[in-house]
């Protein structure tokens, strides 16, 4: 049995479904269990290779869409500037060296190639690009060789893509993509696709699926249908990382699912497996299921996240300290976080909160912190290894709305910091028990108004001044017994072993 797990693309700063995909592959490599992790987005400027070991997956468990159909493997950047410069048609009159590119100027040609280097290298190139008589012509990416290369032309003034060539490892072309504004074709030399629909479609029918394997989707986004079409006998799971349903869209004869989950509930028939994080969020889809719906598939709650062991402080916690982890996007709320601490702070000024995690919100929560006056308590400080900084704290800070699980959630419990946040599924409500290891603030609308920030303040300085922190740190290490390890390597056993009866 092999378990392929499909995603569309990923990053520096990875949302909760990759690392979801990460605990996965811990989980299946302590069971000794195949898996791959099938990337289909094409990815440009940086090298695949340097984002999946990031974040903890091992080079053998990767599979790029577009690297498939060639013969070069994953891979760490090697390719350095002297390969690159043997391998110019002519040498350079002139040689600029930067902190991240190297640029070098051509006579004959008036021609110009800026190599930008690999993150902390002086000489590892990643890409190339060729500049003449003022225009863009190509880009050439590397990995321990040149992998694909763009072509462009000047349209409209800017300039315009119209090919790409993958290569194989000896220089020959493995097959080119041919691209009309926002289509594409694939050119194989004994295929034509004519859409990245086709083209994923044929990568799934190559794996060559048989009876005792599995597919595990994890976004379906313009693959779903692909993958379904050419699976074969393959077992198909789908694993729901969001709320599967719209509930202000949602009355007693209609539901309104998630449109990243319409496509596969709507198939359900065809899919042998659902999973969900929670027991809650199980219990929910079951129902609706029964009541909108003739089918009833099967449902395993298993949590997309596990802890090894329970992290004690070597030293006292920080008093009076507040943390809070995720991407710094729009809807994990962060503003109100920072809003309401800095109410907290007007009644317990010793106050701190850190906020940890990287993402395009940053430049507007560092002007709203300098807005309130709030620079010498609220910091941001970026993304960082986690493992040993939960247990410095002694609040997590939760502002996000919706939460399918929230891996960040179990890692702070797991290090015993109760946590304040909204009554919202599903992670919130799986990991606090109201008043014992934290509080869950009600709302009912999504917008400031509604979500009471005022309370949030208040619940932050009650958490100081009003409750036993330390009965509250001993309920947040109990719940997190339940997501060991250990158990949820249990859960997908059995759920493997159950798919082969």
């Amino acid at each position: 049995m092999t378990i392929y797990n499909f995603n569309l693309g990923i990053g520096w700063a990875s949302s909760g479904v990759e690392y979801a995909q990460v605990y996965r592959a811990k989980i299946f490599r302590k069971l000794k269990q195949e898996a791959k992790f099938v990337f289909t987005d094409l990815i440009l400027g940086e090298n695949i290779e340097h984002l999946t070991k990031n974040i903890g997956f091992e080079d053998r468990e990767i599979i790029w869409l577009y690297e498939y159909f060639t013969d070069f493997k994953i891979s760490p950047t090697t390719y350095s500037l002297l390969e690159l410069e043997k391998n110019f048609s002519e040498n350079p009159i002139k040689k600029e060296i930067h902190s991240n590119f190297v640029r070098y100027f051509f006579n004959q040609t008036n021609k110009i190639a800026t190599a930008y280097l690999k993150r902390n290298s002086d000489n590892l190139v990643e890409r190339v690009e060729f500049v003449s008589d003022g225009k863009l012509i190509r880009k050439d990416y590397y990995t321990y060789g040149r992998i694909f290369s763009e072509y462009y032309a000047p349209k409209d003034n800017r300039a315009h893509i119209y090919l790409r060539c993958f290569f194989n490892q000896d220089g020959s072309t493995a097959y080119e993509e041919i691209i009309d504004d926002k289509n594409s074709l694939y050119r194989f030399p004994d295929h034509i696709f004519y859409s990245k629909e086709e083209l994923v479609e044929y990568f799934v029918s190559s794996l060559k699926l048989a009876k005792k394997d599995v597919v595990i989707i994890d976004r379906s986004t313009g693959i779903g249908p692909a993958i379904m079409k050419a699976k074969g006998h393959a077992k198909v799971g789908v694993v729901i990382h969001a709320d599967h349903f719209n509930k202000s869209f949602t009355d007693e004869d209609y539901i309104l699912w998630n449109n990243f989950y319409e496509f596969q509930f709507e198939n359900a028939n065809h899919i042998n497996f659902f999973i969900t994080a929670t027991e809650k969020q199980r219990d929910v889809l079951r129902k609706h299921f029964l009541r909108y719906t003739s089918m009833s598939p099967e449902i395993y709650d298993i949590p997309v996240g596990s802890i090894d062991q329970l992290i004690y402080p070597a030293k006292p916690r920080k008093q009076f300290s507040v943390m809070t982890a995720s991407r710094i996007a729009t809807e994990k709320h962060i503003d109100w976080a920072i809003k309401s601490v800095v109410g907290a702070h007007k009644i317990i000024p010793q106050i701190t909160f850190d906020i940890y995690g990287k993402g395009g919100q940053e430049h507007q929560l560092n002007s709203l912190i300098k807005r309130l006056d709030a620079s010498d308590y609220i910091h941001l400080k970026g993304h960082t290894d986690l493992s040993d900084i939960y247990k410095q704290y002694q609040l997590y800070l939760s502002s996000s709305t919706s939460e399918g699980f929230g891996l960040t959630l179990l890692e702070a419990i797991g290090s015993g910091l109760p946590i304040i946040g909204f009554n919202v599924p599903y992670g919130n409500q799986t990991f606090v028990q109201n008043d014992k290891n934290g509080f869950l603030i009600s709302s009912d609308r999504n917008d400031e108004e509604h979500y009471n920030l005022d309370e949030m303040s208040q619940r932050i300085v009650d958490l100081f001044t009003k409750v036993n922190l330390e009965a509250f740190r001993e309920k947040s290490y109990q719940i997190s017994t339940k997501f060991m390890t250990n158990k949820i390597e249990t859960k997908w056993k059995d759920l493997l072993e159950g798919l082969n009866d």
